[in-house]
């Protein structure tokens, strides 16, 4: 037994002679080792960590946004975790992390014009998550015309998922340097227009009342609060029909649907106009024909007698 645990301490003794020097430290496999599992270890925590703010959140979380917080807290939290870690394995290793900066900057002046849209996303999603003008749930519509719910804020991207389940991978710099239209930021509703139109002579109140009839009849818009309560306004006068618009305040879950929202109420509008027989029109056009003199000639029976006789005459020679 003796001579076993001799044999292991002179093994692991020469596997700890075994690596390269930097400088004036000497970096042997045993250090190699420690860094991988403290490397392995350090990822490992910072996920945990994050995960758990994120469901510690998410569990307490309600209407004013409790969960975005938590996501962004716990998505900084594990970046700080990191470069801690980071700080500390490189210390054990025994490098001076103050020699390790100058190197850093030094190597960084070098490599930085081909990863500065790297560092620039990189520090714009630090800042969406430290002020929060954009969180996870938020439905955007990108000036690139991207639009979409916001899924996740990553290090270097953010996944916005379209109504078409089709998941978008959006630079950060995009939300930062580019104009965002954010259609959850703060309230939890929102007022839409929806045009439509009838014929020239229609009753207009009748066209108000079958709109905001149209209105009720979709759960989500809101019709019990009097200062957003839906109306039909008069818009315009087109070429075949009354321009009408309804206007309407919906919730939250409307809002980030818009497309099917719009043919609801499209729907709903085109039964209400049938059940008050009010007419949606068709293009027309007037057709106006000036007076005139039109000349029509007429041959005789004589004519087209010689007519078919010259025809056969070339036909037989």
């Amino acid at each position: 037994m003796d001579e076993l645990t001799q044999s292991l301490e002179s093994a692991w003794t020469w596997v700890g002679s075994l690596g390269f020097s930097f400088g004036n430290v000497h970096v042997g496999l045993r250090r190699i080792v420690l860094l991988a599992l403290l490397v392995v270890v350090v990822v490992l925590l910072a996920r945990w960590i994050e995960r758990a703010v994120q469901k510690l959140g998410k569990r307490f979380a309600d209407g004013d946004g409790a969960y975005p917080a938590a996501y962004a807290f716990g998505r900084i939290l594990k970046y700080v975790v990191l470069i801690l870690g980071g700080m500390f394995a490189l210390d054990t290793m025994g490098l001076d992390v103050s020699k390790l900066a100058l190197i850093g900057g030094a190597i960084g002046v070098g490599v930085g014009f081909g990863l500065q849209n790297i560092v620039s996303n990189f520090v714009s999603g630090i800042i969406l998550l430290t002020e929060r003008s954009l969180k996870v749930g938020d439905f955007v519509d990108l000036q690139s015309g991207v639009r979409g719910k916001v899924v996740e804020i990553a290090m270097r991207f953010t996944r916005v998922s379209t109504n078409d389940l089709v998941d978008i991978l959006v630079p950060n710099s995009e939300f930062v340097n580019g104009r965002v239209t954010n259609w959850t930021f703060d309230e939890f509703s929102r007022r839409i227009h929806v045009p439509f139109g009838v014929a020239y002579g229609t009753d207009k109140e009748r066209v108000k009342a079958a709109g905001i009839a149209a209105a009720k009849r979709i759960t989500g818009i809101i019709v019990d609060d009097p200062r957003r309560a839906p109306d039909v306004w008069l818009v315009g006068f087109g070429d075949s029909a009354l321009n009408f618009e309804l206007v309407a305040w919906v919730t939250r879950a409307l809002v980030t649907s818009p497309g099917r929202t719009e043919a609801r109420i499209l729907w709903a509008i085109d039964d209400e106009m049938r059940a008050a027989n009010i007419e949606i029109p068709f293009p027309q056009r007037d057709l106006h024909v000036r007076s005139g003199a039109l000349r029509v000639h007429v041959d005789s029976p004589d004519d087209s007698d010689r007519k078919r006789d010259r025809v056969t005459d070339s036909a037989s020679s």
